[in-house]
């Protein structure tokens, strides 16, 4: 058995419902796929002695689930609300619209197109309902509306899919850009070494305890691929297609297609940095 001390980011372990930080507690979404790990996030945060709570990424369309959270919260002596969303994925997003109707809440969003509500989501926002301080960090890269949510009183970030508790996120292209995550994850480092930042609440997967580490561990894996498939284009692949065959021989090919992506991203970028 492997030591998840060893592991990037020091996950937790299994992946379960409940409280992951002083103010941040996850309900599981039952929505596991290769792409989702062992399911979506959904978190509820609050500050322990209020009687209001925010839910970030509500998850796929599923009354049960969504039903589970109005339930978890109200369990902790909490009424949702807020509604916040890290990007417009389905896994994520899909929910939304439903979870406001059961909570009577705005949904708030870096895209217009996904708020209910006359308030969106940019750089430098500060959340206070009930009392928190909830921060919103820019992260495009995954997806271009992709945000972070800084809780300065845990220590913590809520990543959605920037950084995942179990493996490496996809930048899904053409609406993913490389060189937008790159940056990205270079704020996500600078709110660990500068902020104080330890804990990674993700949007998939455990709970991770070295926010540094995890994202040393991502630059370092992004680094390594692009160099992967810098030499694949050198020794003559040209299509997308071919430099996944070759670059991830060694992956599960139920995630080729998410790895295609990935791959159109770094020869863009490649490209555009005249590299190839």
């Amino acid at each position: 058995m492997t030591d998840a001390a060893a592991l990037p980011g020091q996950p937790r372990g299994s992946v379960l419902s409940g409280p992951a930080t002083v103010r941040a507690v996850s309900v599981l979404a039952p929505n596991p796929s290769p792409m989702t790990l062992d399911g979506t996030n959904t978190w509820i945060v609050s500050e322990p002695d209020s009687e209001l709570a925010v839910v970030i990424d509500p998850g796929p369309l599923d009354d049960v689930h969504l039903e589970a959270v109005v339930a978890a919260a109200g369990k902790a002596g909490k009424r949702v609300a807020l509604t916040l969303l890290t990007h417009g994925h389905a896994d994520h997003a899909e929910g939304a619209a439903r979870f406001a109707e059961l909570t009577r809440t705005s949904v708030r969003a870096l895209d217009p197109a996904l708020r209910l509500g006359d308030e969106g989501l940019a750089a430098g926002d500060v959340i206070t309902t009930g009392g928190l301080e909830l921060r919103v960090v820019p992260t495009p890269g995954h997806t271009a509306d992709s945000l972070c949510f800084h809780l300065p009183a845990d220590r913590a970030v809520l990543t959605g899919d920037t950084i995942l508790g179990r493996g490496t996120t996809v930048v899904a292209h053409p609406d993913g850009r490389l060189g937008d995550y790159l940056d990205s994850l270079r704020r996500l480092r600078s709110l660990a070494v500068d902020d104080g930042v330890r804990t990674v609440l993700p949007g998939h997967g455990p709970v991770l305890d070295d926010a540094q580490g995890a994202v040393e561990f991502y630059l370092a894996h992004r680094a390594h691929r692009l160099a992967q498939v810098e030499t694949a284009v050198e020794n003559g692949l040209r299509t997308p297609s071919e430099v996944v065959a070759e670059v991830y021989a060694a992956v599960d090919r139920s995630l080729w297609p998410a790895a295609e992506l990935s791959v159109r991203a770094q020869l863009e970028y490649l490209s555009e940095h005249g590299l190839i």
